[in-house]
């Protein structure tokens, strides 16, 4: 293999640009030739692909976002705009590819290596840490820290003023956020989408440590099943019955996509992005290199986007516990 390119897809992570580099670097100290693809399947798309030295990313490591750009493109979803995309890799001898991204960029990755056969290694960029095949994702730690810094603030203000506060969070299909800043946030409650939230036991709880507490921190996912924040701020104070309580609701929304990543992202990142390089020369054709147990393991895309990423259960009784 002689020439390989990188692309970023779907929502941005902190993280994916020390990714990036570490492909970048990689492929250039063994010898081959390393192209960036813009705007992620779109740009593939439209040919928008360039070549890469290693000072073409100098000085990105700290930066969030990505600075090949992400798109979400409806064109790849039919033949026809895959077919575009496979003509403009042969165009620039591209016989390799290295996609950071999530679920959906795998799954257009598994699917665009079963009609064309281009080998394909991917990173787990995205904040959700919902990957099957790694520990943790690229993002997540840098997220939970941006949503922490958030909670910890609210902490104070409602404290001050003896308020209960909703705080909602991204995550539309995994807890993972919720929990890690829940946790870290000395939260007392926390509800996310893999559990059924029992809002009654909620309120029943609240009313419990009014004998103790005056404030009560709630962490809310997304797509937990009671509903997003407001909605389920307004059925507790609807149950709870209190004129001397004062709720808030806080989104914290797109916030937790941006910022510099976390060491902790830099480092696995960069990991990542070497071992997807190294990944195609040893011959793996659809998989991704994640981190399991501090190692480096590769697992088909197949199994990384059917296999569902389990909470750690002892993450929601630590909640319960430490919220007494």
């Amino acid at each position: 293999m002689k020439r390989i390119a990188v692309f970023t897809s779907g929502g941005d992570s902190p993280g994916m640009n020390a990714c990036i580099r570490a492909v970048v670097r990689t492929a250039i100290f063994k010898g081959i030739e390393v192209y960036a693809i813009h705007r992620g399947y779109e740009g593939m798309i439209d040919g928008d692909i360039k070549r890469m030295q290693s000072h073409s990313v100098s000085n990105i490591v700290q930066r969030g976002g990505t600075k090949l750009k992400s798109a979400r493109s409806q064109e790849f979803r039919t033949p026809e705009g895959r077919k575009k995309a496979y003509d403009n890799l042969m165009l620039h001898g591209i016989e390799g590819l290295v996609a950071i991204g999530g679920d959906g960029t795998f799954t257009g990755a598994k699917l665009f290596y079963e009609e064309f056969g281009i080998p394909t290694v991917g990173c787990p960029g995205t904040i959700d840490n919902d990957l099957y095949g790694t520990d943790y994702t690229i993002g997540f730690d840098t997220a939970v820290n941006t949503a922490l810094e958030a909670i910890d603030k609210i902490r104070d203000t409602a404290a001050a003023h003896d308020r209960i506060f909703f705080i909602e969070v991204m995550g539309r299909d995994a807890g993972f956020i919720a929990v890690e800043s829940a946790i870290g946030g000395g939260a007392e409650f926390v509800m996310v989408p893999e559990t059924k939230t029992d809002l009654d036991a909620v309120v029943k709880s609240l009313k419990h440590l009014r004998k103790s507490k005056t404030s009560s921190i709630i962490v809310v996912a997304e797509g937990d099943d009671a509903g997003n924040a407001q909605t389920v701020m307004e059925i507790v104070k609807d149950k709870l019955q209190d004129s001397t309580k004062d709720f808030k609701v806080t989104t914290l929304g797109h916030i937790q996509r941006g910022g510099s990543p976390t060491a902790r992202d830099r480092v696995l990142a960069s990991r990542c992005g070497m071992a997807a390089v190294e990944g195609l020369l040893e011959g793996y054709q659809f998989h991704m290199a994640g981190v399991i147990n501090q190692e480096v393991v590769y697992t088909p895309f197949a199994d990384c986007i059917g296999k569902s990423k389990p909470l750690i259960q002892d993450h929601l009784k630590l909640v319960e516990i430490l919220s007494i």
